[in-house]
């Protein structure tokens, strides 16, 4: 089985390489099994280098997949950069740990089968797929040379996961010891994807803002609830690809320089150009509440949002969800008394719009996130041991709360 998996993967590769595009375009049996929204350059979200770009540096970036295939392929963006992003060369392999590789597990990112390659300005870019098997929960690294003067980065700014800088050429490293300069950003990735033999749309994506994100959760150890939800079906044995498509900060309805576009405005590049994708859970909305009124964040980031205008929005990524056939589950908003976006006001906005997710019927189904994180005896409030400290982002152990309240019969096959 091994080895019809190999030739298999073998003569798509060959086809594969003669017919590559710059559009990321689901062929037949490519199914995402990791990705993350890009943002636009920006500092305000903590360190990162973003907005000073690259020049002769090479890039070290370990992400997980969620689930394993016979061959792979990377997406890169330059959605944001200004200027064509040019890439001196390009390696994937299974990570070692920290910036150190498998040396046996060394491969080429090539595009059009050339080692070096550009990415147009406002663009994405999907690489020839390499005959590099992964496995379920295996941690894989990228590595980019940029040698040209890159400028302003297309970035992911909260990746709760540690990348990796070097001056010069390294990417065909196998130690990590030049990697000297870490960041908690991940740069001009968008996804990997997987080829098998038996594919299906059964990926789920969970689609929203720094709670999907896993913020709280501990930096390094997978332990946002997409992954912990990813875990969950594999220990069921029903495994299936789950996407993380949370941005921190974002909101529905509200386009941000430093926060992401807007929830309408980026579902369709996160969630439905994703190949293998059947599910999407969205749980959005608490931004969009939270920096409603002045006090709750910086000034240019207020915006008044109304319960009605919160729905609306949600009627629309509902919409754009059904046009492709997604399956879309709503899941309500999670507690936030004690933190900044707390009020009175804030939090009856809160309650009605959970109402609305429980009782208007708009989606296949809901998953009640609240009444999982929440202190029966306080429901405004986190439960205790739920609650990571800042009123509004679950711990580790909420994350794992979240997942579990989460129905895997509300996928559908």
């Amino acid at each position: 089985m091994r080895l019809l998996r190999a030739l298999v993967a073998g003569l798509f590769l060959l086809v594969a390489v003669v017919t590559a595009q710059a559009a990321p375009a689901a062929g037949p049996g490519w199914t995402a099994v990791w990705a993350t929204s890009p943002q636009k350059p920006s500092k305000t979200m903590g360190p990162s280098w973003s907005t000073e770009g690259f020049t002769n540096h090479t890039l070290r970036q370990v992400i997980r997949v969620s689930q394993g295939g016979a061959a792979t392929r990377v997406r890169l963006t330059n959605r944001y950069g200004a200027e064509p992003l040019a890439i001196a060369g390009a390696t994937i392999a299974v990570t070692e740990s920290g910036a150190n590789i498998r040396p046996d597990t060394l491969r080429p990112l090539t595009f059009g089968a050339a080692s070096e390659f550009r990415i147009p300005a406002g663009a994405d870019l999907t690489t020839d797929p390499v005959l590099l098997p992964v496995a379920p929960f295996q941690s894989l690294t990228i590595t980019l040379h940029l040698a040209a003067p890159t400028g302003p980065a297309t970035h992911h700014a909260q990746a709760l996961a540690t990348s990796y800088r070097a001056t010069g050429d390294h990417r065909a490293d196998a130690a990590g010891v030049a990697f000297t300069e870490t960041t908690q950003s991940w740069y001009y990735l968008s996804g990997v994807e997987v080829f098998d033999l038996l594919p299906r749309r059964s990926g789920v994506i969970a689609f929203g803002d720094s709670i999907t994100e896993g913020i709280g959760s501990t930096s390094g150890t997978d332990n946002r609830y997409p992954d912990e939800l990813a875990e969950r079906l594999a220990a069921q044995g029903n495994p299936r690809a789950v996407i993380d498509q949370g941005i921190g900060g974002n909101r529905v309805t509200v386009d941000s320089s430093w926060l992401g576009d807007s929830a309408q405005r980026r579902f369709r590049t996160d969630v439905l150009d994703q190949p293998g994708a059947g599910t999407v859970i969205i749980l959005a909305g608490i931004n969009d509440i939270g920096l409603s009124a002045a006090g709750a964040g910086a000034a240019d980031t207020v915006v008044p949002v109304s319960t009605e205008q919160l729905i609306a929005g949600h009627l629309d990524l509902i919409r754009q969800a059904r046009t492709k056939g997604l399956r879309v589950i709503g899941a309500t908003l999670t507690p936030i008394h004690g933190s900044p976006y707390y009020s009175p006001a804030a939090e009856a906005t809160r309650q009605a719009f959970n109402e609305w997710i429980r009782t208007a019927g708009a989606y296949d189904a809901v998953v009640d996130f609240d009444a999982a994180l929440r202190d029966p005896a306080d429901p405004q409030r986190f439960a205790p041991h739920f609650d990571s400290g800042d009123h509004i982002h679950p711990s580790d152990a909420g994350y794992t709360a979240m997942a579990a309240a989460v129905n895997p019969a509300d996928f559908g096959s």
